[in-house]
């Protein structure tokens, strides 16, 4: 009888273990037929993220607690974005980008997890909070936003990305390209993957693949510190890995 053990050393997963260690890192997915839901797409990075992909080709539906707000924010963008209420946004999507404040963040995944059920959520969520010095970065009790979603939506498939993007540089039809890379994390390869061929549908953009879930709270952190870079030197900075 064979056994889990003999099965997981067996030549057959061997061989299997040893292509994926020689896998191109840089072979992704084709996801341009993939319907992609922005929740909070009525916020400037929402909007700014569904822009961008709309203008790369990509199918989007901004969501929001409104209906209307989510249509008429579609309507100003124009690209073929649809607006629907949460909801609906969720369940007419294959990917799911959660783009709303921190503040609301539990309280909307909560009332979803049955329509984010099986889905690819990624979540570009920044717990941050303000005072006279500045920002800040917030300790959620579950690690990050990340793993608070990952807890609230034990059905769906939680990756992270899309944190240090500039929505002024999102929003603006007068940049072409933007040329920065999100880091991506998540507990499988093969949503990880989709989530970084996603980042390179748009113009400039590269998706890197940074580590698991865990790993999460670092990255959303670090745009405290982008947003003092962007005051002191009035930029819009974003990341460049490099050697990869």
């Amino acid at each position: 009888m064979t056994t889990p053990d003999d099965a997981r050393f067996s030549p057959n997963a061997a061989t299997r273990a040893k292509a994926a260690l020689k896998r191109d890192p840089w072979d992704l997915p084709d996801v341009s037929g993939l319907v992609v839901g922005v929740l909070g797409g009525t916020g400037d990075q929402g909007r700014g993220l569904a822009y961008r992909l709309a203008r790369a080709g990509q199918k989007v539906i901004i969501g929001s607690r409104a209906a209307e707000r989510a249509q008429t924010a579609a309507g100003e963008l124009g690209l073929g974005i649809e607006g629907e209420e949460n909801a609906v946004c969720a369940r007419r999507s294959d990917i799911v980008i959660v783009a709303v404040p921190w503040e609301g963040h539990a309280k909307t995944l909560q009332a979803l997890r049955e329509e984010l059920a099986g889905k690819l959520v990624i979540d570009c969520v920044n717990p941050l909070g303000f005072d006279k010095k500045g920002a800040y970065a917030l300790n959620p009790e579950e690690g990050s936003a990340a793993e608070q979603a990952a807890a609230l939506l034990p059905e769906s498939r939680v990756a992270a990305a899309f944190h240090h993007l500039s929505a002024v540089l999102l929003q603006d039809p007068e940049t072409e390209q933007i040329d920065t890379d999100v880091m991506v994390l998540g507990e499988s390869r093969a949503d990880t993957d989709l989530v970084q061929a996603l980042a390179a549908r748009i113009p400039g953009m590269r998706g890197v693949f940074a580590g698991r879930l865990r790993n999460a709270h670092q990255v959303e952190s670090l745009v405290a510190n982008l947003i003092s870079v962007n005051r002191r030197y009035k930029a819009h900075a974003g990341l460049r890995i490099t050697d990869v």
